[in-house]
């Protein structure tokens, strides 16, 4: 088989896994605190040079040649992904419950059935025993957590509610004019982004949890505001365009080159007859 219909091949599986996060960039386009995914996109002969020194046999020898499939010395395949965690905008709502976080790098703290999560998703509610949750049901822990294990909280017959730009509540005792200090929101920030895997209902895992420590003094809680997604609608349509472009043509390299191989073996044969 011709080295160009390899090439060729591996190219279109490579645009259709890009088509694949760029479908879910779009799916995600109004999901509150969801950041953009993207791929790199490099060749086997690069890869191959970078790791060519850790290879067991020496380099330049006949013996090492079989390493390197030179039949896809430029095929194109995903070497990395990763996420783009630049803010958001924010945009005011009515629930005194949403809460944005206008800093980069800083994340909510919940609590799931898999463990310690992270999100940037916060739309919280209450629950019928006046815990707070994400809209997913998952508790939202306190910056105390690692040491109190307690959920937050609130009195569901309060109905001033304030919090502060670094996560503290602060809620109005009913018939009296003074107010109370209730709990205060776990704000995370890891020192290692890249530890940080996506891992669906907008919620991270992060390898290296119990290092997490909150951030006390982040003045990054904005009360009222939820942060948007940071897809870029057009950027993404764009790059749609592109892929569909580049998949018709690799189809019609791979549909070129057979036919070529085809026209090739049935002259031979006829030859031979």
């Amino acid at each position: 088989m011709q080295s160009g219909y390899y090439s060729s091949a591996a190219g279109m599986v490579t645009q259709f896994n890009r088509l694949d996060t760029i479908s879910n960039n779009l799916a995600n386009m109004n999901t509150i605190g969801f950041k953009e995914d993207n791929i790199v996109i490099g060749d086997f002969l690069r890869l191959y040079k970078e790791a060519r020194d850790d290879l067991p046999l020496a380099n330049q020898t006949k013996e090492a040649a079989q390493f390197l499939n030179r039949s896809l010395n430029k095929a194109p395949q995903i070497v990395d992904s990763y996420t783009d965690h630049s803010l958001g905008v924010m945009q005011k709502s009515d629930n005194q419950l949403d809460l944005a976080l206008s800093k980069e790098g800083l994340f909510f703290l919940v609590k799931t059935p898999q463990g310690i999560r992270l999100t940037r998703d916060g739309a919280f509610t209450v629950n019928d025993e006046g815990t707070i949750t994400t809209k997913g049901g998952f508790e939202v822990l306190p910056s105390d957590y690692f040491t109190s294990k307690k959920s937050m909280r609130i009195n569901q017959e309060d109905t001033a509610l304030q919090i502060s730009k670094n996560g503290e509540i602060v809620t109005a005792i009913p018939n009296s004019a003074k107010f109370a200090q209730g709990a205060k929101f776990f704000i995370a920030q890891p020192d290692n982004m890249a530890l940080l895997k996506k891992e669906g209902n907008n919620l991270y895992r992060y390898d290296g949890e119990g290092e997490l420590k909150s951030a006390d003094n982040s003045g990054a809680v904005l009360q009222g505001f939820v942060e948007k997604s940071n897809v870029n609608a057009i950027g993404m349509m764009t790059q749609m365009i592109e892929t569909n472009r580049l998949v018709g043509m690799y189809q019609k390299a791979m549909s070129t080159q057979m036919d070529d191989m085809n026209n090739d073996a049935i002259n031979k044969i006829a030859k031979k007859g």
